[in-house]
């Protein structure tokens, strides 16, 4: 009993932490950075800095995260800012012992604003503990592109996530009225679970993409592309959400991008790199 409170208290001593927060404002169709905030094991990289930001890279020096690890965003966009959010590498959850790895993510875009939040995939390792929380406040006629992926495993590393949990949780509002709102959760016996039809039907790799404002175009646009594993798309309300799911990360990356360019997203650089 000694040694393992002595070794989750050396665990706990050794966590990663790590914050990012951002401040931007626009003006002439150039995105200019107000405040860049770094801490921790986080760094924001802006390869177009000299066009004017329109893009922005989040490193995670840490290599990854394991069970007690806690990194956190606070990103505005002011008036006129237009940028897309994306990582440098598809982000490791490694197993937790005793606490869960926590990501907190809040995304404030004002009046005449744009903002895209497109990380590349999260992958999960067996034992992974991951609760996540992202909290999006629009303003005016503020618009988001929210995209978020899991991957449950390396599939062709021969990966298989036998048991943990993953909480994902979403909120987003408008003008401080809540407008959609959902939370993921799947623990115990993930593998099974993810075999069953009515949960993955064999599938590990699995994405939202949230759009608003969403439009009829963006359903017709999706509908029309070719995908490599199930996708479909629901628009009511001035929301679309948009679901994937695949075999392995490969095809889940592919079929999100078929669909961001078919509805004329831009995609971050990094992703066809």
């Amino acid at each position: 009993m000694l040694d393992t409170l002595a070794t989750q208290q050396t665990f706990a001593a050794n966590r990663a932490t790590g914050r990012i927060a951002l401040d931007l404002t626009g003006a002439s169709g150039v995105t200019r950075r107000v405040r860049v905030g770094e801490d921790g094991s986080l760094r924001a990289r802006f390869p177009n800095a000299e066009r004017g930001d329109t893009e922005a890279v989040i490193v995670n020096t840490a290599g990854g995260m394991a069970g007690g690890d806690a990194f956190s965003f606070d990103i505005t966009l002011r008036g006129g800012a237009n940028l897309a959010i994306t990582t440098a590498a598809a982000e490791k959850v490694y197993r937790a012992i005793g606490a869960p790895s926590r990501i907190d993510v809040r995304l404030n875009v004002e009046a005449g604003a744009r903002l895209s939040w497109v990380p590349q995939e999260t992958i999960v390792f067996d034992r992974t503990h991951l609760e996540r929380g992202i909290e999006v406040d629009l303003a005016g006629n503020g618009e988001i592109l929210l995209a978020e992926a899991i991957v449950f495993g390396r599939a062709l590393m021969g990966e298989v996530v036998t048991s943990g949990s993953v909480r994902d949780r979403w909120r987003v509002r408008r003008d401080g009225k809540l407008i959609f709102a959902e939370t993921l959760r799947i623990d115990g016996p993930i593998s099974e679970k993810l075999a069953q039809a009515p949960i993955g039907n064999g599938s590990i790799a699995f994405a939202t993409v949230y759009i608003s404002p969403g439009r009829e175009e963006h359903v017709e646009a999706f509908r029309a592309a070719t995908y490599q594993g199930e996708a479909g798309i629901s628009c009511w309300n001035g929301h679309c959400v948009a679901r994937f799911s695949a075999h392995n990360s490969a095809a889940l990356r592919n079929d999100m991008a078929a669909a961001l360019h078919a509805m004329n997203m831009t995609l971050p650089r990094i992703w066809t790199n």
